[in-house]
């Protein structure tokens, strides 16, 4: 991707083009050089419009739907669920023959439920399921992912049952899926009861499934990782007794959910004693234990042994990846020793495949700059090693503008993430209305936060407090102008 947000506005500017076909039709058919570019334009400039004008004017469009141009424009409204849904509706009932295909629902089931507009999701659960094959492992995933993030709980769980209506089987692997997200969202408890009830009663399982559930150590790691992200270790020493007194074994993957919990707990010592006796023992830990450690020490401040430990991997055939780099990176950047830093990221460009530096990379480089003119190198060397901008790149770009209050960096930035569908987000909202807040131009937060609830984007807890602050400084600056106007009048 060429520097665009650094280096010009260029328009994307399209040449229409009326022609008439051999067949009469009454709807004019149009050329241009970027249909998604018009179509969100379209959508963009009629948001407050009815649904019904919107259909009128996407279908005086003419365009030829196809699988490429509908994920574009869904793509291009990710923070923007109104015209995605619109779009996506129109697309589906046109009369061209077009279908949706099963990454195109996919992808308007994420981005409903990532606004969690679920009265919309249900409509569209709905018309997927007169089409089987339109629900697949990816779609069912997200919808799993969406529902439990909202705290509906139950909802994911039904979902899981209602498998079969969409023609998907009832299988472990499924049943992992939907633990997974329970427990990366904190619903451990429910996750548990669920495993256990499932194993105890034979829950909507094949009864012959009974002992190949409980030998299933992927599941068992599940929940004993779900209870060590939450940091309860009470109940995780709880479920390794489970597995140990189970059919099943510990695999190198618990003993990394133990390690990271222990290295969370601030037990690092512990936690490095059962690492090194591994080694000594003949075991191999894995990459992932490998870089919980570093990270832990690197935490510590003990970045010496961070290295040493680095060092020692390859030497002991287990070869860092981008994570290991990562870990280092993110430290290196705290303490300022950018020699350092940028030592290693020539070293993860120069060995490549897993090491190449991933948009995690750039955003720890991005966050260590220091003026305006730097963000364009860092970006121009992301794309030169094949690293697509992301949400999380590009508000980081945003907020490092709106610090140094760089307008133009920030105008640029905005559009460009418009433009390639990647926001503006609740991330982005937030980040204009506190830094235009913490700047003085209380008017320009209020306008940003208006258009944020506009597109139904809920305030995060901080930026409510902020609110009444605001409506503070305006009625303070309003009993002022009031008062200043009442005295020119009466002189």
């Amino acid at each position: 991707m060429a520097c665009n947000i650094r280096a010009s506005t260029r328009l994307h500017q399209g040449i229409f083009q009326t022609f008439s076909n051999n067949v009469k039709t009454s709807t004019p058919r149009f050329v241009h050089s970027c249909p998604a570019t018009f179509i969100q334009n379209l959508l963009k400039f009629r948001r407050d419009k009815p649904t019904e004008q919107l259909y009128r004017a996407l279908d005086q469009c003419g365009f030829d739907l196809n699988h490429d141009l509908v994920l574009d424009v869904l793509r291009r409204h990710r923070s923007d669920w109104r015209p995605a849904h619109v779009f996506f509706n129109w697309a589906s009932k046109t009369t061209t023959g077009y279908q949706p295909s099963s990454d195109v629902c996919n992808e308007i089931v994420d981005i409903l439920g990532k606004m969690q507009r679920f009265q919309e999701l249900h409509q569209v659960l709905d018309e997927m399921s007169k089409r089987e094959e339109l629900l697949d492992e990816a779609v069912f995933a997200t919808l799993v992912r969406r529902f439990v993030g909202a705290h509906k709980v139950d909802e994911a769980i039904q979902l899981f049952y209602r498998r079969k209506e969409f023609g998907l089987e009832l299988n472990s692997e499924a049943f992992r899926t939907l633990l997974m997200w329970l427990c990366r969202y904190k619903h451990v408890e429910d996750a548990e009861a669920l495993f256990h009830n499932s194993v105890k009663k034979g829950l909507r399982f094949n009864p012959a499934h009974y002992k190949k559930l409980m030998a299933d150590i992927k599941m068992w790691n599940v929940i004993l990782n779900g209870w060590c992200v939450l940091g309860n270790s009470h109940e995780a020493k709880r479920v390794w007794r489970d597995i140990v007194a189970s059919p099943c074994k510990p695999d190198i993957f618990t003993y990394a959910t133990f390690i990271k919990a222990l290295t969370k707990k601030g037990k690092l010592g512990t936690a490095l004693k059962l690492f090194r006796g591994m080694w000594d023992k003949g075991g191999k830990p894995d990459v992932v234990i490998c870089n919980c450690i570093i990270d832990a020490l690197c935490f510590k401040k003990r970045i010496p042994e961070a290295l040493e430990i680095f060092c020692d991997m390859s030497e002991r055939g287990c070869e860092p990846n981008v994570a290991t780099y990562n870990s280092l990176i993110k430290y290196m950047c705290k303490i300022q020793r950018m020699e350092k830093v940028y030592e290693l990221v020539d070293e993860m460009e120069r060995k490549k495949g897993s090491c190449l530096p991933n948009a995690v990379t750039y955003c720890y480089l991005l966050k260590s700059l220091k003026e305006p003119g730097e963000v364009c190198r860092v970006l121009e060397r992301m794309e030169r090693n094949g690293c697509g901008m992301n949400d999380d790149v590009y508000n980081m770009v945003l907020r490092l503008y709106m610090k140094w209050d760089d307008g133009d960096g920030v105008r640029k930035t905005w559009e460009e993430m418009e433009r390639n569908g990647w926001g503006p987000d609740r991330r982005s909202y937030t980040i204009m209305i506190h830094e235009n807040f913490e700047k003085g131009r209380v008017k320009d937060a209020v306008r940003y936060l208006e258009e944020m609830i506009s597109k139904g984007m809920v305030p995060e807890p901080r930026t409510e407090k902020l609110v009444s602050s605001m409506n503070i400084r305006l009625k303070g600056r309003s009993e002022k102008q009031e008062d200043v106007e009442g005295g020119t009048t009466s002189l």
